[in-house]
């Protein structure tokens, strides 16, 4: 008796194999599309930062999705520290490196802290009626952003810094606020108000200004 066993594979058990099992090299190559799909969709779209925080509740979670997906469409490609980026120095150096390396900044001021002021150093306490208070990124990003001279746009929640910082009124240019009423409003009802609409095109218009000025040769040779 011979010592030897065969086992004989049918075409037809090749085909039914290789419909139900894709070998190793079929899903590399899909990963490296997907991936290569990816960074064809970053190089359409020009980098802005997106200054906002990362503790947000579900309505402002879904607020700033609907933000993004915004973003995204028109061709931007929104930054953040450190969900996209990150680098190893110290977070103003970061933050002064996503400035410096962007066309642009949108930042959102949400809800964050509410708080009851119940004394100062100096002067009558004013009425203990709470106010919100966002992060404190609020105020350092879009100011070094403004510094440097970047296309701002500042979208506030409701009530949030009113009265604190940039967000008072009269600090900032007051064409550059969009008010979120997040007690009254929905997050599809903002993004469908004129106002949003109007001041997101003008905004996103001085960031394509803003990258063609950046990216022109400071020398220009002309035939005369």
């Amino acid at each position: 008796m011979s010592n030897y066993h065969y086992k004989y594979h049918s075409q037809d058990d090749g085909d039914k194999k290789g419909c139900n099992q894709q070998s190793p090299a079929n899903k590399d190559n899909r990963k490296i599309d997907h991936r290569h799909q990816e960074c064809m969709d970053r190089a359409f779209r020009l980098p802005v930062f997106l200054s906002t925080t990362n503790n947000l509740n579900a309505q402002q979670q879904r607020f700033l999705d609907r933000l993004i997906f915004e973003m995204e469409n028109a061709l931007l490609f929104p930054r953040t520290l450190p969900v996209t980026e990150g680098y190893p120095e110290s977070i103003l150096t970061d933050i002064r490196r996503l400035v410096s390396s962007s066309y642009g900044m949108l930042a959102v001021n949400f809800r964050r802290f509410l708080v009851e002021t119940i004394d100062v150093n100096t002067g009558p306490v004013p009425p203990p009626t709470p106010v919100w208070r966002g992060s404190v990124y609020s105020q350092i990003e879009p100011s070094m952003a403004f510094q440097f001279g970047l296309p701002l746009l500042l979208v506030r929640e409701e009530d949030t810094d009113t009265n604190n910082g940039i967000w008072a009124g009269g600090i900032a240019p007051l064409n550059l606020f969009i008010v979120w009423r997040s007690d009254t409003q929905t997050v599809e009802e903002f993004f469908r108000t004129p106002e949003w609409r109007s001041a997101f095109a003008n905004w996103a218009a001085q960031v394509r200004n803003a990258y063609y000025i950046q990216t022109e040769p400071e020398f220009r040779y002309r035939c005369n």
